[in-house]
């Protein structure tokens, strides 16, 4: 270690001195002019003589391959022992008898109809219903002097009996021959002359108003002798 130390003041000295030469030399040839090549190639001697170049440091070494891998075998497979089905016992049925006795199921009894009470009867009418009246004489309605000239020549008589209907307001609104006297012509003009002709007073009901109604009778027809 002393030694070390001696030669790097020794080397301090030299450099020293290197450097004061260095100065001079620069100022011997601003002053004197020498060419700079001289120069240059003083300063590249003093330069390289401190430069020491550091050691190389070792290289790392690699590290070593990973150990292979050995195959495996894998074990060898081993046969399920056989199992042992044992025989199961086996089991004796004994069959009896059939009853051959038929049970009889009789339906149920029906059960009794509930009584249904009747219904109530009706109030009484406050009034007694009426079928229309005729007014007037309804012989008068049909005479003589309407014989159909055709039946009264040939001398044909006979009962046309028929039925009208009597709207509320006591006018006759329909007319039906109920039984012929035999002949159309005195039928149709009994029916005429009853629309024409017959006025009655109408029907009402239980409340005491006019309804419609109907109304029977017959014509007689016979030649005045």
């Amino acid at each position: 270690m002393a030694y070390a130390d001696q030669q790097m003041s020794s080397n301090r000295i030299i450099a020293l001195i290197i450097v004061a030469l260095i100065h001079i030399g620069i100022g011997y040839v601003l002053v004197t002019g020498l060419a700079y090549e001289a120069f240059q190639e003083a300063v590249e001697r003093v330069t390289t003589v401190d430069i020491e170049e550091p050691e190389p440091e070792p290289e790392e070494e690699p590290p070593p391959p990973p150990p292979e891998e050995v195959p495996v075998s894998p074990p060898p497979t081993v046969p399920p022992a056989p199992l042992n089905m044992a025989k199961p016992a086996e089991f004796k049925t004994e069959s009896k008898p059939r009853d051959d006795k038929v049970i009889e199921l009789k339906p149920a009894p029906k059960p009794a109809p509930v009584p249904v009470p009747p219904p109530p009867p009706p109030p009484p009418p406050k009034f007694t219903p009426k079928d229309p009246t005729p007014r007037g004489n309804p012989g008068r309605w049909a005479s003589p002097r309407d014989y159909p000239s055709r039946a009264l020549r040939e001398e044909r008589e006979g009962v046309t009996r028929f039925r009208v209907s009597v709207s509320a307001d006591g006018r006759v609104t329909n007319c039906t021959v109920t039984g012929s006297s035999g002949h159309s012509d005195l039928d149709e003009t009994t029916c005429k002359l009853i629309t024409r002709r017959g006025r009655f007073n109408a029907a009402t009901n239980g409340d005491g108003n006019e309804v419609a109604g109907t109304w029977s009778n017959a014509v007689r027809w016979e030649i005045p002798r």
